[in-house]
């Protein structure tokens, strides 16, 4: 009974401190605070896992699709759980499982970090041997060595570290996003169970502006650290050969890990401290916000057992997802997810590839102006529905204005961009420089691009037939000679000539950071609109099945369709122990074309599902009208629906 009546009767004073000594964990102001940076540091993990996901797959040779499934797989332990999670909101203390998601999320990280200490140097094709000579690259008539020398390193990288690599990182992946199950649905909802009705859509505005901010963040982090050659803790600099340009160069990508390992247990700390519940913002309304804190704490002991919850979860799916609002405006919102996981984690690559860019400047693109211009346009959404104090029906309209804008914006990216570079033996289809550099004996792994003073560019200095090479005092080549498959001197440069199309990027960019300026202002009032449309008991339940199809039908299945979609304009794959690794070359028309032609298609899915929720909302109050009801505002549509369902039951 003394437990009972502890549980029962909770210290008012857990609720309600006096007003002039209430401490920092009781202010919702706080919390959104510390919410904002736990969020920040969790999503930097996420941003920072997707800019440095191309050099990933570099390193390890893995493909597209494969890369996307890793980018994506931290949805897979998020998805089932989030929905439990998300109904039991009410019961449980919701801060300390907060907290404890971010330390899993912390352990995460340093998970992914593992593969970089636990395996062995980066080993890149046509390396310069400890001669200063880099005989194994240049046309041979005998080669009598390089076939052994192949098969010594391949021997050393099939070991049990290299082949565990791919199952560490999965792993990895599966825990943060298992960590972050709590920390979006438990914050939304307790923010909008504490705040003002005035003040929700600003707090839920800044909380969706740092959810943009926190990958930004790991993006400019990835831009930084991918600065840094792979094994610089392994080499001195004198022993790294490679340039950024380099189409082999990888950077530290591991570092990022690492540091945001750090930050997430500094974030998560905070989260110890705080109550169960708080009391109302308003002044005013402290003392109901009291009662329905006690009231939440006494249904909590009887409320559902484990198998009465799972009796009674499909009857409350069912009725949160027989809502049409609710299921068009989650729809809408799925559309822009799948829009948004397929660019985030490949928009630097194309950068990369269309623009001939290194791997840090595309990066940077992405987090340092297109994802800040994102932000702005959801804080900007929040303040629009704070200030114009917009229903269900305005915030429909604004997203779909949006959406329409973001159509118009981006259909121009698909005619921004040039062809592949003349490259031998690779593109066009059929043009061979085969027969000038069969009797080199090239190897079949060899990949060090070379552009010819012709303008055509070779996988190789075998490839182009070259016999000499002038290196600086660094033992750098500088230039290759005597190169029988180039016109004109018979001289090839280091690196690749370029798809021609650097002058285009400025235009790119800047019309790819509208589109998404334009597009985030619909983020805040469709989750508004969201909130404000299902039943206050259910609230929780329904964040949680919106995050839930977010990650089914978004965020696992696009970064992988879009992978799928580069591999298939993919035109000369890498080999390496005779294995296939990650693609060399692509047909960049095609490249572009279906790559932001998914995007194209993803927007006017988006805007579909938005113009039928303003028909249907004009519908609905056609209906209140001619029943009389005097319902105008779309707030009131919730209490409406409440009463019905009340008059069902009795």
């Amino acid at each position: 009974m003394g437990a009972n009546d502890l549980k029962m009767n909770p210290d008012p004073a857990e609720f309600r401190p006096p007003a002039r000594h209430r401490s920092l964990f009781y202010s919702v102001k706080f919390f959104v605070f510390c919410h904002s940076l736990l969020q920040l540091a969790q999503l930097l993990v996420s941003g920072y896992m997707k800019s440095s996901i191309s050099t990933i797959e570099r390193r390890y040779g893995f493909n597209s699709q494969k890369s996307g499934l890793l980018a994506s797989f931290n949805e897979v332990g998020n998805t089932i759980l989030i929905v439990f999670v998300s109904f039991l909101g009410s019961q449980v203390h919701r801060p300390r499982c907060i907290g404890g998601g971010a330390l899993l999320a912390c352990l995460a990280s340093l998970i992914m970090s593992l593969p970089h200490f636990l395996g062995g140097k980066y080993e890149y094709t046509d390396s310069i041997n400890s001669s200063g000579v880099n005989s194994s690259s240049l046309c041979q008539s005998e080669s009598p060595v390089s076939t052994s020398s192949s098969n010594q390193s391949c021997s050393g990288q099939q070991g049990g570290a290299q082949q565990g690599v791919y199952p560490l990182l999965l792993m990895g992946q599966l825990l943060l996003g298992i960590g972050a199950v709590p920390i979006q649905p438990f914050g939304i909802s307790y923010i909008d169970d504490h705040a003002s009705r005035k003040n929700s859509p600003l707090y839920l505005g800044i909380l969706l502006a740092v959810t943009s901010i926190g990958p930004a963040f790991g993006f400019i982090s990835g831009s930084l650290m991918l600065r840094f050659y792979v094994d610089f803790d392994k080499l001195s600099e004198e022993q790294i050969q490679l340039e950024h340009e380099d189409l082999r160069w990888v950077g530290a990508w591991w570092l990022g890990f690492l540091v945001a390992s750090g930050l997430l247990f500094l974030a998560a700390l905070p989260y110890l401290f705080f109550p169960r519940s708080i009391p109302k913002e308003d002044e005013d309304e402290d003392v109901e916000s009291t009662a329905d804190c006690k009231q939440q704490l006494q249904q909590t002991d009887s409320e559902t057992s484990l198998l009465q919850f799972l009796k009674s979860f499909p009857r409350i799916a069912l009725r949160t997802l027989r809502s049409p609002i609710y299921l068009l405006v989650v729809l809408a919102q799925v559309n822009l997810a799948a829009l948004l996981a397929g660019l985030a984690t490949f928009m630097s690559k194309f950068i990369e590839r269309q623009f001939t860019q290194t791997v840090s400047f595309s990066v940077m693109m992405i987090g340092g102006v297109c994802i800040p211009l994102a932000v702005l346009g959801t804080v900007l959404g929040g303040v629009l529905m704070r200030r114009l104090s917009l229903s269900v029906g305005g915030a429909s309209k604004l997203c779909t204005a949006a959406i329409f804008l973001c159509i118009l914006s981006s259909i121009p990216l698909l005619f921004i961009g040039c062809s592949t570079q003349k490259v031998a033996e690779v593109f066009p289809q059929g043009s061979a420089a085969l027969s000038c550099s069969a009797g080199c004996r090239c190897p079949a792994e060899a990949f060090n691009p070379v552009c010819g003073s012709d303008g055509v560019e070779f996988r190789s200095p075998c490839h182009a037939g070259c016999s000499n090479v002038q290196i600086d005092a660094s033992n750098k080549p500088t230039n290759y000679t005597e190169c029988g498959c180039v016109g004109g001197l018979g001289v090839a440069s280091p690196g690749t000539c370029g798809s021609g199309c650097s002058n285009l990027l400025l235009p790119f960019v800047a019309l790819l950071g509208v589109t998404s300026f334009i597009a985030s202002f619909s983020q805040t009032p469709s989750v508004m609109m969201i909130l404000r449309t299902v039943p206050a008991e259910d609230k929780s339940f329904a964040v949680g099945v919106q995050y839930m199809l977010f990650r089914v039908l978004a965020f696992m299945p696009g970064p992988v369709l879009y992978g799928s979609v580069i591999d298939s304009t993919c035109i000369s794959w890498g080999r390496k122990c005779d294995k296939k690794t990650s693609c060399q070359y692509y047909d960049l028309d095609h490249f572009r074309q279906r790559f932001l032609g998914l995007q194209v298609v993803f927007v006017c899915g988006a805007l579909l599902c938005f113009l039928l929720t303003m028909v249907v909302l004009r519908r609905r109050a056609g209906q209140l009208k001619t029943e009389g009801d005097g319902v105008k505002g779309a707030y009131a549509m919730v209490s409406a629906s409440s009463k019905e369902k009340e008059g069902i039951k009795t």
